[in-house]
């Protein structure tokens, strides 16, 4: 299937100082690299957001939303369907924000003025309770948990081949240590070099690929089931418990949730 270019928004300046943008992108949808003046705060509501912002690339599932400052080149792709939602900040409302891309954790206030806001389709907030729940965002996004990356990348080859041979094969259990003798490192040396390179273990970043993955597996029509099995896990019951750590929903309840939100 052909990839699709995403139509970008057109202003030389944002029509409202806290302006939102929703759509619902089909899978191979793109947009090319690009930059404006003012903050964006990119965010999937279903569906895993696929970005390069500043050479880096992010991967950000619907707990979490990715920031991209003012003037900064970034670019997303669709790998699966994504509802997607986007906050525009003048660049007033981004001096207490990072000045770096990162990304942030969604609290539950935010996620659901985003999406009373997509539901009614205000666009640019102009009642008075909106404009209170628009400042109320606002003050959200500025006290949320900043994280590097949710699924960070290494830069020596070693390690990169690695995460590369695991993207492309979420479901591969082999152990650290079968993947250290394949570097031709020491299984010790190789966990040192995920904490270091990464911020995390090899159980850890695994792990959450395979959400990831599995967010995008729910939109097909395979069993839960089967996900689980494609992933990894020997037994369903596994795959939702990790599902459901890391989402707090089941993967059912999740793929309904999503199903409900494309019919609005």
């Amino acid at each position: 299937m052909s990839s699709q270019h995403i139509d970008l928004l057109d202003f030389s300046e944002l029509p409202a100082p806290v302006y939102f943008r929703y759509a619902d992108f089909d899978a191979h949808r793109f947009a090319s690299a690009h930059r404006h003046p003012w903050g964006t705060l990119e965010y999937a509501a279903h569906g895993v957001l696929h970005m390069e912002i500043g050479g880096s690339r992010f991967m950000s599932p619907p707990q979490y939303a990715v920031w991209v400052p003012p003037q900064i080149e970034h670019s997303f792709y669709s790998n699966q369907p994504v509802n997607y939602r986007a906050v525009c900040l003048a660049p007033s409302h981004c001096r207490d924000l990072p000045q770096h891309a990162c990304t942030l954790a969604i609290s539950d206030i935010l996620k659901a003025i985003l999406k009373d806001f997509a539901t009614r389709d205000v666009k640019i907030p102009e009642r008075d309770a909106d404009q209170r729940l628009a400042q109320v965002l606002v003050d959200q996004l500025q006290q949320a948990p900043t994280h590097e990356c949710y699924l960070p990348y290494a830069s020596s080859p070693g390690l990169l081949g690695i995460l590369q041979a695991l993207q492309n094969e979420p479901g591969d259990s082999r152990p650290l240590a079968d993947w250290a003798t394949q570097i031709h490192v020491s299984e010790r040396t190789l966990a040192r070099q995920f904490i270091r390179e990464l911020g995390m273990s090899f159980g850890e970043w695994r792990q959450r690929l395979r959400f990831l993955a599995a967010i995008e597996a729910l939109d097909s029509q395979r069993s839960i089931q089967e996900i689980a099995f494609d992933m990894g896990y020997s037994t369903g019951s596994a795959f939702i418990a990790m599902f459901q750590r890391q989402a707090g929903c089941t993967p059912e309840q999740y793929r309904r949730s999503h199903l409900e939100s494309r019919k609005v």
